[in-house]
């Protein structure tokens, strides 16, 4: 096929590299502009652009798609059979929705209609689900609601983080988008339409998600912190001060604590959570200081049984 690719960070190398080894054509690669980043403020190019140019592939970083007739013009002279859209970052117009024969298609990191939305994979590890996946899609104007065409389920560990979900499913969703494509190709592949009714949302993660709720059970804070790595993590506050917690785990045996307060056993820093069950921090970070296991603040800090978290 001729394709127009979409896509701008790492998720969306593994595809693009699959679309090129399957012998289509990608007329031209579509991705966000360069971007500051670091305490040097360099600009960086975007994984995709990168893949793209290792491939000598035409690339395009416009600021803004809805409203802007030069590239409309350009893919209206391409005009591709499909346009691939991976974790591109913007919202497809309806001008792009309609204008190849095989539609706009869209890898979505999850199980659809489950987790609409930016942060598929952050919430489905947040929320303790144990399989997720990835669905490839027509696009249409809603938000991630239009036909699904194929997917593929995985197996999400007890102690992985978003971030190995993340790898998992760039993977497998590769060889997934090839297959849709194939099968598009060839007609037998006939899209199925959602059960709305069975939708859930994954909205774009803010700093607050970061913030420990210790109502909730240790097994909810620490699928929380699992699902948002890198960013926005797990924090509280230890006396006023920001306390980054950079690992954690549940402890197996509950114990009659109040939710937020601290438990000190054996050199260990306990809390108590909802529902009387217990969490430990393993590594922290005390606002202005360096990261540290639990052990070096209790011995730097003097930490108090009894004292409250999050106050």
């Amino acid at each position: 096929m001729r394709l127009v690719f979409c896509g701008t960070p790492q998720f969306a190398v593994p595809t693009l590299e699959a679309v090129l080894a399957a012998g289509h054509e990608v007329a031209l690669v579509i991705t966000q502009p360069d971007r500051p980043v670091g305490r040097d403020q360099k600009l960086q190019a975007p994984p995709v652009k990168q893949t793209a140019l290792a491939h000598a592939l035409p690339v395009l970083q416009p600021e803004k798609i809805k409203n802007n007739a030069e590239l409309r013009e350009q893919l209206e002279t391409i005009a591709p059979d499909a346009i691939l859209v991976v974790a591109y970052g913007r919202i497809i117009p309806q001008w792009m929705l309609d204008l190849p024969r095989y539609g706009n298609i869209n890898l979505h990191g999850s199980l659809l209609p489950k987790y609409r939305g930016a942060a598929p994979i952050q919430w489905a590890v947040a929320s303790g689900e144990v399989v997720t996946g990835v669905t490839t899609m027509r696009l249409d104007a809603g938000l991630d609601t239009g036909p699904m065409l194929l997917a593929h389920s995985v197996p999400v560990g007890e102690e992985e983080t978003s971030l190995d979900v993340y790898e998992n499913l760039a993977e497998v969703g590769a060889p997934l988008m090839v297959e849709t494509l194939r099968r598009l190709e060839v007609g037998d592949l006939h899209p199925t339409e959602q059960d709305h009714s069975q939708a859930t949302l994954a909205p774009i993660l803010t700093r607050e998600d970061g913030r420990i709720d210790f109502s909730r059970t240790a097994k909810q804070i620490c699928d929380r912190w699992r699902g948002f790595q890198p960013w926005p993590g797990a924090f509280t506050s230890l006396r006023g001060k920001k306390l980054i917690v950079h690992k954690m785990h549940k402890v197996e045996h509950q114990y009659a604590l109040d939710a937020g307060l601290i438990h000190l056993y054996e050199g260990r820093l306990l809390v108590g959570c909802g529902e009387g069950s217990l969490l430990e921090f393993d590594e922290v970070q005390l606002e202005g200081k360096k990261r540290m296991t639990a052990a070096e603040l209790l011995r730097g800090y003097q930490i108090s049984a009894g004292e409250r978290l999050g106050e």
